[in-house]
């Protein structure tokens, strides 16, 4: 059972963290943190097939749900990713409900879907030692798609209402961008949108959820029902606490200061 999958289904809360370092050894000291869930990205991190494979064994032995973000909506890539083990993923840049039932296609067998069958050399399976895997692997499987351009808003309703999306996300940075203010996730029209699309997710009795690290837009975005929330990345933890910590112990007064910009909001 995707534990996960269930909690968002009934409106629990689950928080998560940002994995973009690529690195299976910090993946797995983040599972063992308390988390509900990790992304491990492969849209904007540098992260391969290989490297994805690495991090889903090193936080196998936790009750933390990893969820993969593909680089792409591709269904040839969602086939490899849920071979080797990824059952829960994040679709980017999703705009039409088109492609919204591409995904959903993706990640079933056939007649239900597009999937290859390769279960006989898939971790997904465990090389063919669970049983009934082809029939029932999509039990399993959740499917979130992430909406972050104002093609997307308008179509939320749409896409979130098919038959088979698990839940669905909300971009800050990139529709920040798409709405005219690149850099300014925080910025008040952005925040309107973000917020309206809640309640729209809402409405159409899908979870949704979203990447926040300042913690009262996240604590905000909680009362405002989005199911699963990330908190923090481990790339921005590093470098602003490496930062700090050298600012500290910096006896020149003329030194440059840390540069926090906006790395409150993602």
């Amino acid at each position: 059972m995707n534990a996960f999958k269930q909690a968002i289904a009934e409106a629990k809360t689950q928080i998560g963290m940002w994995q973009a370092l690529a690195v299976p050894y910090t993946a797995e000291i983040c599972a063992g943190a308390g988390f509900d869930w990790l992304l491990i990205d492969a849209e904007h991190g540098p992260n391969d097939i290989p490297l994805v494979l690495a991090q889903l064994q090193a936080v196998a032995a936790s009750t933390t749900e990893p969820v993969v973000r593909l680089p792409v909506a591709d269904p040839v890539l969602v086939k490899q990713y849920l071979d080797i083990g990824a059952r829960s993923l994040l679709i980017p840049m999703i705009e039409t409900a088109e492609a919204a039932r591409s995904m959903v296609r993706a990640t079933r067998y056939p007649p239900h879907g597009s999937r290859g069958i390769g279960s006989a050399i898939a971790r997904a399976s465990r090389w063919n030692r669970t049983p009934n895997y082809l029939h029932e692997a999509h039990l399993g499987i959740c499917l979130l798609l992430q909406i972050e351009s104002q093609a997307g808003l308008d179509r939320l309703e749409e896409i979130a209402q098919i038959e088979g999306v698990d839940g669905i996300f909300v971009g800050p940075s990139d529709l920040a961008a798409d709405l005219g203010h690149l850099g300014n996730p925080g910025h008040p029209e952005v925040q309107v949108a973000i917020e309206d699309a809640l309640g729209r997710i809402a409405a159409c009795g899908k979870p949704s959820g979203i990447l926040i690290a300042d913690e009262g837009l996240a604590r905000r975005y909680i009362e405002l029902g989005a199911s699963f929330v990330a908190v923090g990345t481990d790339v921005t933890i590093l470098a602003r606490g490496a930062e700090a910590l050298a600012a500290r112990f910096k006896s020149d007064p003329n030194s440059p200061k840390p540069n926090t910009g906006n790395a409150a909001v993602y």
